[in-house]
């Protein structure tokens, strides 16, 4: 794979889309959402507490919120990096608005 697309939709009109190279092995990747999640307080999205790497990312995203996006592009650059790489597919929709994740 050589690039992949990644879009964080915030509601009409806040998509955020990159294209970027999965340049990170995948436990590297895994540990930078480990750390984000931490970092930005995220919550399990699932009442279980059971956190899959896909509810990860959409927990990152949804704690990070839109306007990181907006105003840190290298993060949000990162994070479209981590994603592609963690779930190890060519195409990532986070859908925040409706707390999905689609590939």
């Amino acid at each position: 794979m050589t690039t992949a697309q990644v879009i964080v939709r915030f509601g009409q009109d806040r998509d955020y889309e990159f294209q970027v190279a999965p340049a990170m092995a995948p436990e590297a990747a895994r540990a930078w959402l480990d750390e984000q999640f931490v970092a930005l307080g995220a919550e399990p999205i699932r009442p279980s507490g059971k956190i899959l790497i896909g509810d990860k990312v959409l927990s990152v995203a949804m704690a990070a919120g839109a306007d990181r996006f907006a105003n840190d592009r290298d993060w949000a650059r990162a994070f479209a990096v981590a994603s592609v790489s963690a779930l190890q597919r060519a195409a990532v929709h986070v859908d925040v608005e409706h707390t999905t994740i689609g590939y």
